[in-house]
């Protein structure tokens, strides 16, 4: 997929509120994680980072930057990315030099996780590569909770 058509597909999701209710909306997601192009160059992510586009900021510290999901699948979805990329485009790029942010990521989801009031319990997703519905090349956690969520995921 050519990145105007990546942005043209997320912006989709920022002009109709981003939410998935219906499967039309759902397959656009999986057709943007099956065409992306995984690449080291600029993201939408990178855009947030840098305050070019705006985002719901939920947690900020000199490495982490965490922010409430434009297409939530839980009450609570937030998003949690590394501040510089580093190669680190997808889980299956990491490298052992990127263990410090990877463990920084999964710490900073627990501490967002309780300023939600998370208390119950939530669940941690990260998306690797096409198959398994990645759709911006730009590692990020996805911390979902605020509902009872079921076994097997996907």
């Amino acid at each position: 997929m050519s990145s105007g058509k990546r942005l043209q597909v997320l912006n989709s999701h920022i002009s109709s509120g981003g939410l998935h209710q219906n499967p039309t909306a759902m397959a656009s997601e999986k057709d943007a994680a099956l065409t992306a192009v995984p690449s080291d160059s600029p993201t939408i992510f990178d855009k947030i980072i840098n305050k070019e586009i705006p985002a719901n900021v939920v947690y900020e510290d000199d490495k982490v930057l965490a922010f409430r999901d434009i297409a939530p699948q839980a009450p609570t979805h937030i998003l949690l990315i590394p501040k510089v990329k580093d190669g680190l485009t997808g889980l299956s790029k990491a490298e052992e030099r990127h263990s410090e942010i990877l463990g920084h990521l999964l710490y900073t989801a627990k501490v967002v996780a309780k300023q939600e009031g998370l208390e119950e319990g939530f669940r941690i997703v990260i998306n690797d590569g096409p198959n398994g519905c990645q759709s911006v090349y730009h590692i990020h956690v996805h911390l979902l909770g605020g509902r009872q969520m079921n076994w097997p995921p996907g």
